[in-house]
């Protein structure tokens, strides 16, 4: 315990290596180099992307919100990998020296507006398209209490309410990479969500939608979008499970 306590306390040396581009005045990307001394391992990527744009350069640009890793704006690619610069610690990057490598990008698949900020649209577009809140025109109860349902059947579509939209699932997929119509696995998370609620009367809508050309069956199942989650959202599974219930016509 005493050395786990004395690899936080010491700070380290860190090589920052960020992609800029700003399209008023740059033709192509460029990499942005800085050095920062004196960090803590519990220090966060976004706490370095701080240090930059407040102390050496105030123009660059980024988004983050709560910094809590709850309103998922922050999304990144760290060191080649989607994640939220907000919950990515140094320690995490560090190979136990007294030195760290990291680059940061924007994310993929999504046009890049200034330095580490991309156009959500086209993402927010196919969130849109599945339809992601609860249908049910059937009348209330007449007690007028809310419509019950049970633990098992909540438990059904209990993970894929986890979502914060943060982007990392779908912007980490090479379908998506390669054909940005593709709804991606954010989409299909959203559609999951109301598609297994049993109080929901849109099912059969929504599994028409995700079974459309850019639906689900260009998902490769290689787990890209597991992996990326920040909420650990079996993103894969839930994909199958859409893939199963338009094959079979069963929730």
């Amino acid at each position: 315990m005493a050395s786990m306590a004395t690899d936080t306390q010491r700070e380290v040396t860190v090589y920052l290596r960020v992609r800029r581009y700003n399209p008023e005045k740059d033709r192509k990307p460029w990499w942005g180099e800085y050095t920062l001394d004196g960090v803590s391992p519990t220090d966060t990527v976004l706490d370095l992307l701080h240090q930059v744009k407040w102390r050496i350069d105030g123009t660059l640009a980024l988004r983050r919100s709560c910094a809590h890793g709850v309103c998922g704006s922050d999304t990144m690619r760290i060191n080649g990998a989607n994640a939220l610069a907000c919950k990515t610690l140094v320690a995490r990057l560090s190979n136990g020296g007294d030195e760290v490598r990291i680059q940061v990008e924007p994310m993929l698949g999504l046009p890049v507006i200034k330095d580490l900020i991309v156009d959500m649209e086209p993402f927010f577009a196919h969130y849109r398209e599945v339809m992601p809140y609860f249908v049910n025109d059937s009348p209330p109860p007449a007690d007028g209490r809310e419509r019950l349902q049970s633990p098992a059947d909540r438990a059904r579509f209990d993970d894929t309410t986890k979502c914060i939209l943060c982007a990392a699932c779908t912007t980490s997929c090479p379908s998506f990479w390669a054909d940005g119509r593709y709804q991606g696995p954010a989409a299909f998370v959203q559609a999951h969500r109301f598609i297994y609620d049993s109080r929901d009367e849109a099912y059969e809508e929504r599994l028409k939608i995700v079974a459309d050309q850019f639906g689900v069956w260009r998902c490769r199942t290689i787990f890209n979008c597991t992996n990326a989650c920040p909420r650990d959202i079996e993103v894969t599974k839930a994909i199958g499970d859409l893939k199963l219930s338009i094959t079979s016509g069963k929730v």
